[in-house]
């Protein structure tokens, strides 16, 4: 039972290494590719959000046709 109390307590510190080296391995975009990717989902947002609202408004037609009949 103590020997594997003592094999838990030497996995953390190789755990933290490996972590710190995959850290290392990250590789960061540049500000040129985080914007034009911060343009691309602000473009597609708008896009999305008016075509949302305009199927708001079609239903929202339909609903009022159909409940004036």
């Amino acid at each position: 039972m103590a020997d594997s109390a003592k094999k838990e307590k030497a996995n953390k510190p190789s755990f933290f290494k490996g972590l710190k080296a995959e850290y290392k391995k990250i590789v960061w975009p540049d500000r040129n590719e985080v914007l034009k990717q911060s343009v691309a989902v602000v473009c597609i947002s708008i896009v999305l959000g008016a075509i949302i609202a305009v199927l708001d408004f079609l239903m929202q037609y339909g609903v009022d046709f159909l409940t004036s009949l």
